[in-house]
């Protein structure tokens, strides 16, 4: 999975973090209870982030509890309770997991993936009817960013990354419904797909091109100098997304998800980019 959308630590309340976490070990505790142990492993903060964004339009606070878990058998962890958003954002993290396996079996004939694709089969079969359409919304948007990958001819980035653009639109769209703030929940979700589509290409480039995978940025700009143009672009849907954020009716959540879209993004790019320079300065070292 993804997992490039997440807080800045620095810059957060000690409150904040610590409700951040109650939301993750409340994803992982909703996992277990639902669908079994195995894929808890998949859990991920780009879908933690969903729950804490879409339980930002619930006006109750949230339920807490204290408790063990298998891998802090000692110290209590607070978890998040009683969730729809939780038990929705699960659903998804199911969904985009199997799928995603079944990516890495198309492409890389995995024995791993071999080996939990019936698993996960099983799970999505327990996924709750009201979000039985989650399966079949990212099916369909993913079917549409192959189809649209293997054509090979893309002249843009912006075209590329709109299947993942929608269907991160789509999936926060699909839990608050057609209400009056519809639109711009839709925008933000599509401009932070396409931003995390971008990044995660930018990201895995060289591996990418030494495996002689499919990558967006290589396939557009074909070797060119890509720093500043992948920059301009990631920060242009970074911005779209933060200046979304602050015409939304908030009702909690407000701090974690401004620390999201005005540093974490930007934290994450940072780390992204240091890493293409460092590696390319080890590369320039050892030709020497």
């Amino acid at each position: 999975m993804f997992g490039y959308v997440t807080p800045y630590k620095m810059e957060l309340k000690i409150k904040d973090y610590e409700k951040i976490k109650g939301y993750y070990c409340g994803l992982c505790k909703v996992l277990k209870d639902n669908y079994g142990n195995i894929i808890r492993i998949s859990l991920n903060y780009d879908v933690v982030f969903m729950a804490i964004f879409l339980d930002a339009f619930n006006k109750d606070e949230p339920q807490y509890t204290k408790n063990n878990c298998i891998l802090h058998p000692i110290k209590k962890r607070i978890f998040v309770i009683n969730n729809d958003a939780l038990n929705y954002a699960a659903s998804i993290n199911i969904a985009l997991t199997y799928y995603k396996i079944l990516d890495d079996i198309k492409d890389e004939n995995s024995l791993r993936g071999k080996f939990l694709s019936p698993i996960l089969k099983r799970y999505l079969k327990k996924i709750p009817a009201e979000y039985q359409n989650i399966e079949n919304m990212i099916a369909d948007k993913l079917n549409e960013l192959y189809a649209a990958e293997s054509k090979g001819n893309s002249s843009n980035l912006d075209e590329l990354s709109h299947p993942f653009g929608e269907l991160t639109a789509l999936l926060l769209t699909s839990y608050v419904g057609k209400k009056d703030n519809y639109e711009k929940i839709y925008n933000l979700g599509y401009n932070l797909g396409r931003w995390i589509y971008i990044i995660d290409a930018f990201d895995d480039l060289e591996k990418d091109i030494k495996e002689n995978k499919f990558n967006a940025i290589n396939s557009v700009m074909n070797g060119e100098k890509i720093e500043d143009r992948i920059n301009f672009v990631l920060t242009s849907y970074g911005r779209e997304c933060a200046e979304t954020l602050d015409t939304l009716p908030l009702y909690k959540n407000q701090d974690i998800l401004y620390n999201i879209f005005t540093f974490g993004l930007l934290e994450k790019m940072d780390r992204v980019f240091l890493k293409k320079k460092n590696d390319k300065e080890e590369k320039n070292e050892k030709s020497i």
